[in-house]
């Protein structure tokens, strides 16, 4: 069988338009608003012809392939390539891209390590750290947003949280986009992050070991599990690197963004400097408004049909997650950017058995940033024109340049 960027490539179902387009073009990953319109204007799913594949964004459908476990499967990769049919270009991620009975035992390990108690206690050395980072970029005036601010919080304190005890920031955030552009089709942007593994893939290994973590940490409550036999020590490492790899890059790109939208919306930043309590709507808003993880793949471990449409077993669908958090046929008044809507129910941080198990510390970590920011600037204001960063799987900042204006 010849594969298709890693999987078989499937024919059109019928009644399926047929895009011929690149979802993973520069113009495509940096401004998705015209590729989410085409998904939505073609029903329930589109066939993308350069890939072999189907792909869906509006709301409900995706959000029924990306729960449905059982049909449409995580173990077979989230990502373009099929692990059944191509061997993966690391282990597999025992919690992302397995699933139950195998995802239920190691997910109760890592979730038990990320208790509301661990994420209560957290919270507050989350907020110290960034009531001084905000105070330190007020005496600067003028910001990158990206560096100075939504890479500096995050890969400052998860790693400290996590127990690592000698961390690299420009690694994790490196080791991040491999992760995300590896999910993608084998094009320009994973060739080239891929190209640096051997300097960065070792490091990450090595600090996910269990002599490599304080005791005291996250990582060392999931090697605890070991020692009365519950996973074994290589599981327990591959837990540790599950956290690294995605719960860095993703709280990165969720404080940069909502940097970018409330600087972008004064009005929205304005009520949020009158009334702080809003910093975590305003967060989760953040979050449905520009997906910071853009689309992950499932695919069908059998023949079955979803809306009417045949799908045959072996096909990959890429459940756009930005435009199934932006459809307009369930999202009132869609496109504005609103902290006080209600957001539930948005998919940016997954639906299911599979949703993500970091998003209690995400969400701490952005309502400590966006808290610390409403309490002490009185305005954010662009400075430049902020430039977003081709990720193949990842819609994140590149550049932000901005002014803090103090209360």
């Amino acid at each position: 069988m010849e594969l298709v960027h890693g999987h078989k490539p499937i024919s059109v179902p019928a009644g399926v338009p047929v895009w011929n387009g690149d979802p993973y073009s520069d113009e495509n990953l940096t401004d998705g608003s015209g590729f989410f319109r085409m998904l939505w204007e073609n029903g329930p799913f589109t066939y993308l012809s350069r890939y072999g594949m189907l792909a869906c964004g509006g709301y409900e459908v995706t959000r029924g392939v990306f729960s449905d476990h059982e049909r449409f499967v995580s173990s077979r990769g989230v990502g373009l390539s099929d692990f059944q049919l191509e061997e993966p270009w690391r282990p597999p991620s025992i919690v992302l891209e397995v699933d139950p009975p195998y995802h239920t035992r190691t997910r109760r390990v890592i979730m038990r390590a990320l208790s509301p108690k661990v994420v209560r206690d957290l919270r507050d050395a989350f907020k110290a750290d960034a009531e001084m980072l905000v105070d330190r970029l007020l005496d600067k005036g003028e910001i990158e947003g990206v560096a100075d601010l939504a890479e500096a919080f995050p890969t400052s304190v998860f790693p400290k949280a996590v127990g690592i005890k000698q961390p690299d920031a420009r690694k994790l955030i490196d080791y991040g986009a491999m992760v995300f552009n590896a999910i993608g089709p084998d094009n320009e942007l994973r060739r080239r992050i891929m190209a640096r593994a051997a300097d960065i893939v070792p490091w990450i290994n090595e600090q996910c070991q269990r002599g490599q973590l304080t005791g005291d940490g996250i990582g060392a409550a999931i090697y605890a599990a070991t020692d009365d036999g519950e996973i074994g020590e290589d599981e327990a490492g591959m837990l540790v690197r599950s956290l690294l790899s995605a719960g860095v890059d993703t709280t990165v790109t969720g404080i940069g963004n909502a940097l970018w939208c409330l600087a972008s919306n004064p009005d929205q930043y304005e009520l949020l400097a009158n009334d702080p309590s809003l910093a975590l709507p305003a967060f989760e808003e953040t979050l449905r408004y520009t997906s910071p993880v853009r689309a992950f793949c499932r695919t069908a471990a059998t023949d079955t049909s979803v809306a009417g449409i045949p799908i045959e077993e072996g096909s990959k669908i890429l459940c756009v997650l930005g435009a199934a958090n932006l459809d307009p046929d369930h999202w009132p008044d869609a496109a504005r950017f609103d902290i006080t809507r209600k957001t539930t129910g948005h998919l940016a941080l997954g639906v299911g058995v599979h949703n993500c198990v970091g998003q209690n510390i995400a969400r701490a970590e952005g309502q400590a940033v966006l808290t610390a920011l409403a309490e002490r600037v009185a305005r954010i204001e662009l400075t430049g024109t902020p430039v977003w960063r081709p990720n193949n799987a990842i819609h994140a900042l590149d550049s932000l340049p901005v002014r803090l204006v103090r209360k």
